[in-house]
């Protein structure tokens, strides 16, 4: 407890930064306090109850030190509500301004990171209580029809909706770095790696290339997460609607919603973008993770075509000569909890009856966690591969002549022979190759012509690695003129969405 008496500040809290207190041990203190019966500092629902809370309840009931980043959010949508409730001649012209001053001097208060020694249950009660302490009682007036339920429904999907558009912006850059990469990658041809064996020439641009067009993918998931929190709950109530004829149309628009609910207790208990929004995020961790393991591989010794910029590898502390990619490593790990996050959401959603649940308080942390890690996570990886630098005579090396196999039965196919006479063919030369101790292209041209007389008598012009690559010139194929028409279409996508 002793580490966490102190004041925090959470940078990671996408796409707000907060500050606020974490005394748990005060906090039991505080929160015993506020629940004697008729507490004017109370809590929100305490007149029920004639019993204080017991300590062991308090903080598995506490949600603030997840929501309290939603506290611009909750500020938003209070804000909107006042001026509904204005319109529905619940509040007073006088009211409403007390309320808006009032909201506005707690958002000041908020921002400054001030210290609340008091310690509400959620960000919804701390807000209120701050309030009241700045314009009184007339505070009291801004909750009327509406919950909690609505409420946290509201805040959750503003910060969903912001949240999305900020990763968006991030997964393009990702995006351009990877483009950047192919354009500096256009003239290297890398062996193509099917189970981690060779199978063909590609172009280095068209691997670089084939990790862009996921998170071209996974952008459009997000995008279409972000739409789907665009739906209105508030005046929703707790379950059955409003009472007060609040404009929700004119919700919608001042906060900048697509729609409206339309059932006030599915309203409430949706939580079918959030598990969009992970979703999404899990897949993004599965690119990255694919993508960080071929960092990891084409960086070691044994295959050298790559290395990272130092500000991107670590050291050993015992061994004085290594040079770790470790940001592939760490972003490779975070996509388990990427995983993670979307079965745990799962997994509390589908067991719950109609309407809301104190379950979905779980949410939170694993929607904030998710958004948390891709914010980490995507930053580190770009920037390591804009570092990224190919090691052109390292990759020379590695390339072996039986990557043009293919090659060799693809001009048996052009003489006519059927194409699993001809791969019979070629594996058999493949397999003479082995037993002589030679690379495939250092084979006699007899021994071609015995193994199959349509072999073309330049024989040995199959063997070249630009004449390779530039043969597969179809859409999305490894030619130069593919490549290149593949990276200018990314770029335009990414112009379009920019």
């Amino acid at each position: 407890m002793a580490e966490l008496a102190a004041e925090r500040r959470v940078s990671r809290a996408w796409p707000h930064d907060y500050a606020l207190p974490s005394d748990e041990e005060s906090l039991i203190g505080v929160w015993s306090q506020m629940q004697e019966p008729n507490d004017e500092g109370g809590i929100l629902w305490g007149g029920r109850f004639s019993e204080r809370m017991a300590p062991e309840m308090v903080s598995i009931n506490r949600s603030l030190g997840a929501d309290c980043r939603l506290w611009q959010e909750d500020l938003q949508g209070s804000r909107a509500w006042a001026r509904g409730l204005l319109g529905a001649n619940v509040l007073s012209e006088g009211e409403h301004e007390a309320i808006q001053d009032g909201l506005n001097r707690v958002g000041q208060r908020l921002a400054d990171g001030i210290r609340e020694d008091s310690q509400e249950e959620d960000i919804h009660s701390l807000i209120e209580r701050m309030l009241r302490d700045e314009i009184g009682e007339v505070a009291g007036k801004l909750h009327t029809g509406r919950s909690r339920n609505d409420q946290v429904a509201t805040d959750l999907r503003l910060w969903g909706m912001k949240a999305c558009a900020i990763l968006e912006i991030t997964l393009r850059d990702m995006a351009q770095s990877l483009v950047e990469l192919a354009d500096r990658g256009i003239d290297i041809i890398i062996p193509g790696y099917t189970h981690l064996q060779q199978g063909q020439p590609v172009r280095a641009a068209h691997w670089a290339m084939s990790h862009a067009w996921p998170l071209l993918r996974d952008e459009h998931r997000v995008r279409r997460a972000g739409r789907a929190a665009s739906v209105l709950p508030l005046g929703s109530g707790a379950l059955a609607g409003c009472p007060f004829p609040v404009d929700r149309d004119a919700l919608r628009e001042e906060l900048g919603f697509h729609t409206l609910s339309e059932n006030s207790i599915d309203a409430v208990s949706d939580r079918d973008w959030s598990a969009e929004m992970m979703f999404a995020g899990a897949m993004i961790g599965v690119h990255l993770s694919r993508l960080g393991e071929d960092l990891v591989i084409f960086s070691s010794r044994e295959f050298s075509f790559i290395q990272v910029g130092e500000g991107y590898a670590t050291g050993s502390s015992l061994m004085p000569q290594k040079r770790n990619p470790d940001v592939a490593e760490l972003v490779r790990a975070k996509s388990g909890r990427l995983h993670g996050n979307l079965v745990g959401l799962l997994t509390l959603l589908k067991g719950l009856p109609t309407g809301y649940n104190r379950d979905l308080q779980e949410e939170k942390t694993l929607l904030f966690d998710t958004v948390d890690t891709l914010a980490l996570a995507l930053p580190a990886l770009s920037g390591a591969i804009r570092t990224l630098s190919f090691r052109q005579e390292a990759i020379e090396r590695t390339r072996n002549a039986e990557l043009f196999a293919t090659d060799l039965a693809d001009s048996l196919v052009r003489a006519g022979v059927p194409f699993r006479e001809s791969h019979e063919i070629v594996g058999r030369l493949v397999r003479e190759a082995e037993s002589r101790g030679l690379s495939l292209s250092e084979l006699p041209d007899a021994v071609f012509r015995a193994a199959s007389p349509e072999f073309p008598e330049n024989v040995g012009e199959i063997f070249d690695w630009e004449r390779s690559v530039e043969a597969r010139d179809v859409h999305g194929g490894t030619s130069r003129r593919a490549v290149l028409e593949q990276i200018e279409r990314v770029k335009s996508q990414l112009a379009d969405r920019a």
